[in-house]
């Protein structure tokens, strides 16, 4: 277990695991799902079932709310620094554009394009 950013652990399973999360996570698939589980949590409230059944709804919402928080903040940081090595790269061009070095922060540039997919 490491406290390193998300973006500098390289892609090992849980990013994978993350992004095909967050992928499902963003259909309307998962949307229907949510929306089975919040009508379910009324039903069995307006039923008047026992509570075992009220709690044991509530605790599924509550675990679906974690899992997406995490998954949130996984791509949160992803972005975040993803944005950021864009910046950086095109500050370093502007100061080559200066100096006169154009080389290396040209190819800096083309690889920060379309940066946060590989992150």
């Amino acid at each position: 277990m490491t406290l390193d950013h998300p973006a500098e652990r390289g892609r090992g399973r849980f990013a994978r695991l993350a992004e095909r999360a967050s992928n499902l996570t963003s259909s309307p698939l998962f949307y229907a799902l949510c929306v089975l589980l919040v009508a379910g949590f009324v039903a069995v409230h307006a039923a008047g079932l026992s509570t075992s059944w009220q709690l044991l709804v509530g605790d599924m919402m509550s675990a679906v709310t974690l899992l997406l928080l995490a998954l949130l903040k996984n791509a949160e940081r992803r972005a975040e620094h993803a944005i950021q090595r864009k910046l950086d790269a095109i500050a370093a061009a502007l100061v080559a554009e200066e100096g006169g070095d154009r080389s290396e922060a040209v190819q800096d540039l083309r690889d920060a394009i379309r940066m946060e997919d590989e992150i």
